[in-house]
């Protein structure tokens, strides 16, 4: 948000004490979390939906993808709609809709409704989520933010850990006899709490918002070519891998060819676009962008296999499947808060690579260790605390280490790409390692231990191409 558009809220915030804003921030908090937990949380869950619904493994993976779609597909037009309406409107309409969306979750009578809720409640969030980014900007002055917003490294990270955790207390509690359905119920009292927080607690300004500035082309042509890549992803089998997988991935590439194309000649004329194709000029952006794209593939697909062949291969309860990711969390945290924020300045790109070796080596041991009959928590553990070390020396450095080289009048769009390809990664690692775990039956560890592999080498690759010295020295000076 460039200082012209923060001068707008200048009257709304300027009676705000410190206590009001740091309440507001708060509110904010709130809602992160609500948005990254429920990408994972559902993992824990999955046996369980499956069980009571009879749902094929399909619909497993989709409950988790449609998610992920629907938030990537949006989340650049939520970041407009913010801009064009006002965050704090837009904000309180995303909780709002997650809310409800979290309550057609828990109500769901069959897995198809469970998967639209689902898609639903991503819909909702890409309209939640880059308001709490804007919303910190219009709160703090640029040195505020600093200290605010390290808390987002943390606690996103810790928060896509404390999904599956949570998931599991939740379920092995069965409150009121309700067993999965408490894992999207308990969104419904905490949502009504934030948006009523946000009507008392957030600043309000005057916008007037001009729909003909909103990109609707862009979004449904980039929207449409991701949702046909992942369609046969997750429904190979059913298709049976003849001709229509290329028909969908034929047209995956079509429309986003025509997406690409089209976006470049309405930014050269002036129009709508849902970002700026000059981002990609940069190369140390697209670089970036690849790793995160497949770092969060290879480490949403490992939180997926890991947490459901816990369940079904081993037998474990949710909530056991729940406490074993506590060891995975405490190491995220570690390579988050001070590995990552200790070294990055100085060691850059190496902490990445550092952080990649972690996890081929002990997430990939983890599956291993599913796939020999789990022979023990003494092995298992450290793993689990080495792999979520490796996790944390990316999950907080990526972003920093993506947006170093761009412009400031750039920043928010950056921001939102690359928040977009998160999801986007989200999404197709569970699509690709859930199909090919679901695809070989008796070794289905395995063979997404394999793709897992694969990913992580892609963005080992991608990495070592980032420059070394990624962060200029002015820059690492005044952080």
């Amino acid at each position: 948000m460039t200082s012209s558009a923060r001068a707008g809220w200048a009257p709304a915030i300027a009676g705000m004490s410190a206590r009001q804003k740091s309440l507001a921030f708060f509110t904010l908090i709130v809602a992160l979390v609500l948005e990254i937990v429920d990408t994972t949380i559902v993992n824990t869950a999955l046996p369980a939906i499956q069980a009571d619904f009879g749902g094929s493994s399909a619909h497993a993976q989709w409950v988790v993808v449609g998610y992920s779609l629907s938030f990537a597909v949006l989340l650049m037009l939520g970041g407009r709609l913010g801009d064009l309406f006002g965050c704090r409107a837009m904000f309180l309409l995303g909780v709002a809709g997650f809310t409800v969306a979290s309550i057609l979750c828990g109500g769901a009578q069959n897995a198809e409704q469970l998967v639209w809720a689902r898609v639903l409640q991503g819909a909702a969030g890409a309209i939640m989520g880059p308001q709490v980014l804007a919303l910190i900007q219009i709160l703090y002055e640029p040195v505020e933010r600093i200290g605010r917003l390290a808390w987002f490294g943390v606690i996103g990270g810790l928060s896509a850990i404390a999904g599956p955790i949570l998931g599991g207390l939740l379920i092995g509690a069965n409150l009121f006899g309700l067993g999965w359905r408490s894992v999207f119920l308990v969104n419904g009292p905490i949502g009504v709490m934030a948006v009523i927080a946000g009507l008392f607690l957030l600043p309000r300004a005057e916008t007037k918002g001009n729909v003909r500035q909103v990109d609707l082309v862009g979004t449904l042509q980039f929207g449409g070519a991701l949702a046909a890549l992942l369609y046969p992803l997750v429904w190979g089998e059913r298709l049976e891998w003849h001709w229509p997988i290329a028909l969908y991935l034929g047209a995956a590439v079509v429309l986003a060819l025509a997406g690409w194309r089209g976006l470049k000649r309405r930014a050269a004329a002036g129009g709508a676009v849902i970002f700026d194709p000059a981002l990609f000029a940069n190369h140390p952006f697209r670089q970036g962008l690849v790793v995160a794209i497949t770092f969060s593939a290879a480490n949403t697909g490992f939180l997926f296999i890991f947490a459901y062949s816990l369940q079904r291969q081993l037998g474990y309860s949710p909530l056991e499947t729940g406490l074993i990711h506590m060891p995975f969390s405490a190491g995220v945290m570690f390579g988050i808060a001070f590995i990552g924020r200790r070294f990055l300045a100085r060691a850059g790109k190496y902490v990445l690579i550092g952080g990649l070796a972690l996890m081929a080596m002990f997430e990939g041991g983890a599956l291993v260790w599913i796939a020999a009959g789990g022979p023990g928590f003494a092995v298992l553990v450290p793993m689990l605390v080495a792999a979520g070390v490796g996790m944390g020396m990316l999950s907080g450095p990526i972003p920093p280490v993506t947006v170093a080289r761009v412009e400031r009048h750039h920043a928010g769009a950056a921001s939102g790409i690359l928040k977009t390809v998160q999801q986007m990664g989200a999404a197709i690692g569970v699509a690709v390692m859930g199909t090919v775990y679901f695809a070989f039956a008796g070794c289905g560890v395995v063979a997404a231990l394999a793709v897992l592999e694969t990913l992580i080498l892609l963005c080992f690759v991608m990495t070592v191409r980032l420059p070394s010295d990624i962060f200029p020295s002015s820059t690492t000076h005044s952080a």
